[in-house]
């Protein structure tokens, strides 16, 4: 009938199917530059109660002196500004812990020239394919303990080590700090995983 969508396929033209997977693939990266965006504004607000000044945070984040200004007038404007943040590696709140096993699963993939068990997912949470939820942490886990287990001899001690540590405080998470709640968990895992990765090259 006229006026309704036509159900016959034009040859070489797309299928529902693969128009729905590209404009997915499409949606991931969008949605991914937001939280990129939006975790850059919560990750300035942390170097501001830092103390750093505006040219420091300007010159690291790339940012024009003018935006850094108005994130810098917009946290003072807060009424209650957040206290300083621990940045022990030792903590065990699951953000935390799940900043530490993103970092191992990485130095893990680049160690083993992105053989890995844990480079596919990897690259997912990368592009924002990935999310940390209850079930992806846990295939995380799984693909890590195969690759500290295949390559054992090849792998430094240090990452087992490090996963030991990890694996306990996601079994048995901990009360997190008073000061996690003024910071978002996205926040959090990209800090632990920065001092973890830091930590695993021996550069902290």
């Amino acid at each position: 009938m006229a006026g309704e969508e036509s159900t016959h396929r034009i040859p070489g033209a797309l299928t529902e199917e693969q128009a729905g997977r590209m404009l997915a693939d499409m949606n991931e990266v969008i949605r991914a530059g937001e939280e990129t965006r939006k975790l850059r504004a919560e990750m300035i607000k942390l170097f501001i109660g830092f103390g750093w000044t505006q040219d420091r945070i300007a010159r690291l984040a790339a940012m024009s002196q003018p935006a850094v200004s108005k994130q810098m007038a917009k946290y003072r404007q807060d009424d209650d500004p957040a206290p300083p943040m621990e940045l022990s590696l030792d903590q065990y709140d699951t953000p935390w812990l799940e900043g530490r096993l993103w970092a191992l699963a990485e130095e893990i993939s680049e160690t083993l020239s992105d053989t890995a068990r844990c480079t596919r997912y990897v690259n997912a949470v990368a592009r924002g394919k990935k999310r940390f939820t209850p079930e992806n942490v846990d295939e995380l886990r799984r693909l890590v303990e195969e690759d500290l287990r295949l390559h054992r001899a090849t792998l430094p001690v240090g990452y087992r080590d490090a996963y030991d540590r990890i694996g306990r405080g996601l079994d048995v998470p901990s009360k997190p700090p008073a000061t996690t709640a003024t910071a978002s968990a996205s926040v959090r895992r990209a800090l632990a995983h920065r001092i973890q990765r830091d930590r695993l090259r021996g550069d902290a």
